[in-house]
């Protein structure tokens, strides 16, 4: 009997010593969070329409516990993204300064770890429709969630699942797609109009986040030069101190220097130089387009050099 009695108590005492290794797992579901970013999300609002606004991000709202680790992956193999805390009100965005991963290129990853319970809001700096949210609560508050829990558990399992199987395929087919690059023709069309004493220049592009160099001369002098200039969108506006006539007008060159975010220069895609080049004479505040010429520039979409290329 006393054999048995002791038996009982060394099982009783395993199966209790087993529930409670087992107990920081069923409560930790919201120690540790992982969101993604959708494919192709920085070239096609598709995600952000498809679920009012906020889908680009995996998962859109992402719950965490006060301390826990957030992990933000950019698993878009197609485009370069960033979590950074704020606002955005249409195109204009606020950033509060909480965190920021700055670029990050496809496969790169960033961890916060939050120290406050709160909302806080995020958004990509260089894709302003992408939105998402994190909540962060103090970790008691786990203990009456379960289910949300469970919820946060399966979306983080389906988000590195995710990421694997992105990762997985685009080793697989990184060689092909070097090999059989796709071919874009960049072009920049040119508007200008009378605007305060000066001349207002409006450049469209056909493609995103060209960067490129700006020159304005008049009678053989430089009324207006800024290199390095970035698009973010798909127009650009410059203003020019300066008045150009039939006799006297002003010629406008745009050079390209490349594909890409700025500052990632080893990165960007295309090759570079002269794009349009136009002689524009603006009249009575309406917008006068007087293109000369447009040289077309084949750009190589997809480089040796990065595996982050926008795709058109």
């Amino acid at each position: 009997m006393k054999t048995k009695a002791i038996s009982s108590i060394f099982v009783l005492f395993a199966i209790a010593a087993g529930m409670a290794s087992m107990a920081p797992d069923a409560f930790a579901d919201h120690a540790e969070v992982a969101i993604v970013t959708v494919d192709e999300s920085g070239f096609s609002q598709t995600c952000a329409e498809a679920q009012g606004g906020s889908g680009c991000y995996v998962p859109v709202t992402a719950t965490v516990d006060v301390g826990g680790v957030v992990t933000m992956t950019n698993t878009d193999p197609t485009g370069v993204h960033t979590f950074t805390s704020g606002t955005v009100d249409g195109f204009a965005p606020s950033p509060d300064g909480v965190f920021d991963t700055g670029v990050l290129m496809s496969g790169d990853a960033f961890e916060w770890v939050p120290e406050a319970a709160g909302e806080q809001p995020y958004y990509c700096m260089l894709h302003t429709w992408m939105i998402g949210t994190i909540i962060v609560q103090e970790a008691a508050a786990e203990e009456h969630a379960d289910d949300h829990a469970a919820e946060e558990a399966a979306a983080a399992e389906e988000a590195a699942a995710a990421e694997e199987a992105a990762a997985a395929e685009e080793a697989e087919h990184a060689a092909m797609e070097h090999a059989e690059a796709e071919d874009v023709e960049l072009m920049v069309m040119i508007s200008d109009a009378q605007v305060m004493g000066g001349t207002q220049i409006e450049l469209e592009f056909n493609v995103l986040h060209l960067n490129y160099d700006l020159t304005a001369t008049q009678n053989g002098e430089v009324v207006f030069e800024e290199k390095g200039l970035h698009s973010m969108e798909l127009i650009a506006t410059h203003q020019i101190d300066a008045l150009g006539s039939d006799e006297n007008p002003i010629d406008v060159e745009v050079v390209s220097l490349g594909i890409g975010a700025p500052g990632e220069e080893d990165s960007w895609t295309g090759e570079v130089g002269e794009v349009t080049t136009a002689k524009v004479v603006p009249e009575f505040g309406t917008i006068a387009m007087m293109v000369l010429a447009v040289a077309i520039i084949s750009i190589v979409a997809v480089t040796a050099k990065s595996r982050v290329v926008p795709r058109f």
